[in-house]
C-alpha cells in the first residue's frame, strides 16, 4: 500500500481498516506509530508479527482523551490524574492498573496496561475515525531505529500495513517518556520527550525500578534503535582523530555536533544533527540519519550532554551502540 497524503477519505479508511482489525501506520509527534484494534486480540497479534516483536514487551494504548483512557483502567490513582492534566496530550506514557477487557496480548500478560494521549492532530483524527483505543508500538521492524517519517515505516513493512498516513516528520522525533503510577510514588520507567528533570519539578520523590522481573514498559529490555551499521560512540576530542583516520572511507559515517564539524568535517557521510547544547535538533534528526547511514559498516557518533532531552538522545544511542 503506496503511502497516502493525510485528508478526510484517507482518515476514513484508515478508521475503516483498523475497525476491520488491519494495521495503520500514522503519525504521532513522537515517531510514527503501528496501529491496531486495542481490543482485537488477533489485531493485536498482527502487530507482533509484522514488527517480530518479542510478546513480553507490552504495547501503548493510544486513546483520544483521559475519559476514554479511564475506560481501560481498574482504578485511577490521584498521581495517574496528576500527570494526565499536566501533560495529556503529549508525549507522556503511564502505566497504570489494567481494566479486565483489555486484552492480554496487549499487556504482555501482566496487570498493568501504558496508555498515552497523543498530541498530534493527525493521531487525534485517527482516533476519531475508528472509536476504539490503538494499540501502536513504533511502526518499525523489532530493533530498528524508530521512524520518524511514513516511508521509514514502508521502508520496514511494504505490504504487511494496509495504510500508511504521510503527516510530515515527527516533531519530537524520541518516544515517549513513561512513568509508572501503580505504586504509592511515581517510577520513570523509560526516558523520553518529557524530561526527567520537568518530571522532577512536578513530583519530587520518585521510587525506583527494581531491574526485576517483566518488562511494564517497552524500550526497557530488548535490544532497540539500532541500524544494521555498527554504532560507536567517540567523544567529540578523538572525533578528529577518527576523521583523519577513515573520513575518505565511503563505508564509514560520522554523526557530530556543528562545533565538531566546523574543524574540517564536510560530506556526504557527515551528519550534523545541531550544537552540542541543542538536544531538541539531536532529538528530531538522529533516527533520521540512523536510517540514513543504514547500509554503512560503522557510525561514528559524538555524545552529547544529558540534560534534559539529551538524556533520552544518549540512552538510545547507548542501546543502538550495544553489539
Amino acid at each position: 500500500m503506496p503511502v497516502q497524503a493525510v485528508d478526510p477519505e484517507s482518515l476514513k479508511e484508515a478508521g475503516r481498516l483498523l475497525k476491520a482489525g488491519q494495521l495503520v501506520v500514522f503519525p504521532t509527534e513522537t515517531v510514527y506509530g503501528l496501529g491496531a484494534n486495542a481490543l482485537d486480540p488477533a489485531a493485536v497479534q498482527r502487530i507482533f508479527d509484522a514488527k517480530g516483536r518479542p510478546a513480553d514487551n507490552p504495547l501503548i494504548v493510544h486513546v483520544a482523551s483521559i475519559e476514554a483512557a479511564k475506560k481501560l483502567v481498574s482504578s485511577w490513582p490521584p498521581l495517574a490524574d496528576r500527570f494526565a492534566r499536566a501533560f495529556w496530550p503529549g508525549p507522556l506514557t503511564l502505566v497504570l492498573p489494567r481494566a479486565p477487557h483489555v486484552p492480554d496480548a496487549v499487556t504482555a500478560g501482566l496487570d498493568s496496561v501504558a496508555i498515552r494521549v497523543p498530541a498530534h492532530p493527525v493521531a487525534q483524527a485517527v482516533l476519531r475515525a475508528c472509536g476504539v483505543p490503538i494499540a501502536a508500538p513504533s511502526a518499525n521492524t523489532s530493533g530498528r531505529p524508530s521512524p520518524t517519517t511514513a516511508q521509514h515505516a514502508e521502508s520496514d513493512f511494504g505490504d504487511k500495513v494496509s495504510l500508511y498516513l504521510d503527516g510530515g516528520p515527527a516533531t519530537v522525533g524520541v518516544e515517549s517518556t513513561v512513568v509508572s503510577v501503580l505504586g504509592p510514588d511515581p517510577v520513570l520507567l523509560r526516558l523520553g520527550a518529557i524530561s526527567r528533570e520537568i518530571l522532577e519539578k512536578m513530583v519530587p520523590k520518585w521510587g525506583k525500578a527494581d531491574g526485576t522481573g517483566p518488562a511494564l514498559s517497552p524500550g526497557t529490555k530488548h535490544r532497540h534503535y539500532a541500524p544494521q551499521a555498527k554504532v560507536r560512540l567517540v567523544p567529540a576530542a578523538q572525533m578528529a582523530t577518527e576523521w583523519r583516520q577513515k573520513g575518505g572511507d565511503p563505508k564509514i559515517a560520522f554523526i557530530v555536533s556543528a562545533e565538531t564539524a566546523a574543524a574540517g568535517m564536510a560530506g556526504r557521510n557527515v551528519g550534523i544533527p545541531g550544537t552540542r547544547s541543542d538536544a531538541e535538533a539531536w532529538a528530531h534528526e538522529l533516527f533520521a540519519l540512523l536510517r540514513k547511514f543504514d547500509r554503512k559498516t560503522e557510525i561514528l557518533v559524538e555524545p552529547i550532554s544529558e540534560k534534559g532531552l539529551g538524556a533520552a538522545v544518549m540512552e538510545r544511542l547507548r542501546k543502538a551502540a550495544q553489539s
